[in-house]
């Protein structure tokens, strides 16, 4: 249902426009939005009539604002029974819902994937804010398909606003966990260099010497296994690029197990021995990178939280394989 809200202009009021207006008393809003709104005014020795959002107000008016009910109509009506299964809650109140999200579970829908992703499993369980679109709603930050671990949604428009400010000022902290190939001679390192859209692939992105943005990432190791030459590292994100984990590490010569894009796992069976991490290898789809902690701020309240999410099976099983 749509909300109908009363105001009054006052005469400091006067002569403002009337998104401008609104937008103060409505801070939740932003002026585009209002400026969807419906507007009705009562004036004095005046019928009631509609305003425009560019109209000034005057002294005395009566408006009455007629905010419409949301609807994330193409996402709803792209839902199954099966949207409402699988959905791992870490953390949910009015404003955000924290997700722990399967490897294999686009975000949203995209050019070839439009049933089953997990805005779609979150809209089954509960509404989220607007403001990202219609195919996008909530969406404040990504996970790619086969990447699993913390991710957060917007339920209401002022923590996706929030949220937004948060991820495009890097004021979080973001770890992942990754099993890549080779072994560093560092126990930890600041990997950084821009990235780009891949000249040659444009579904890849590259390291660039020009151009591109600037990524920073930290690397610490955790675990090694020498033979067959595979590490265990924790990785944390000082700015939020396209596949930056995988691209940096990558470029670094410690590209992640099972990576389809820039793994480089063919060049690699022929030394792997153990016939059980091979058949792993082989049969397996989805980088081994899971995004393991998320800190941040309520985007609302203002509380520090932190969201962990243990490794998932299969990236237990590599483990318990290397660990033979």
């Amino acid at each position: 249902m749509s909300e109908t809200r009363v105001f009054i202009a006052e005469e400091a009021d006067a002569g403002l426009r009337l998104d401008k207006f609104l937008a103060v008393k409505m801070p939740e809003f932003s002026r585009t939005e209002i400026q969807g709104f419906q507007f009705v005014v009562n004036r004095a020795q005046s019928t009631e009539h509609r305003l425009k959002s560019s109209e000034k107000v005057k002294a005395g008016d009566n408006i009455e604002v007629i905010i419409p009910e949301k609807e994330n109509s193409v996402l709803c009506a792209l839902c199954s029974v099966h949207c409402k299964m699988s959905l791992d809650i870490l953390h949910e109140d009015s404003d955000i819902i924290v997700i722990n999200k399967p490897r294999g579970v686009a975000m949203y829908p995209g050019a070839g994937r439009e049933d089953d992703t997990l805005v779609q499993r979150v809209l089954a369980h509960t509404s989220l804010s607007a403001l990202g679109g219609e195919m996008r709603p909530g969406v404040v930050h990504r996970l790619d398909k086969d990447t699993s671990g913390v991710v957060v949604f917007a339920k209401s428009d002022a923590a996706q606003r929030a949220l937004v400010k948060t991820f495009s000022a890097h004021d979080l902290t973001r770890k992942y966990i990754a099993f890549v190939w080779g072994i560093p001679n560092w126990t930890a390192a600041d990997i950084s260099g821009n990235i780009g859209r891949s000249a040659r692939n444009r579904q890849k992105m590259t390291m660039l010497k020009r151009g591109g943005k600037e990524a920073q990432t930290k690397a610490e190791v955790l675990e090694v296994w020498s033979n067959p030459g595979v590490s265990k590292l924790r990785c944390t994100l000082l700015t939020g690029r396209t596949h930056q984990i995988r691209v940096h590490l990558s470029a670094h010569g410690f590209p992640v197990v099972c990576d389809p894009l820039y793994g480089r796992g063919t060049t690699r069976l022929g030394s792997v021995k153990n016939p059980e991490l091979l058949e792993f290898i082989k049969t397996h789809h989805g980088q081994m990178l899971h995004a393991e902690i998320l800190e941040l701020n309520h985007p609302i309240t203002g509380e520090p939280m932190k969201f962990k999410s243990k490794l998932p099976e299969d990236m237990k099983e590599l483990q318990e394989i290397l660990n033979m």
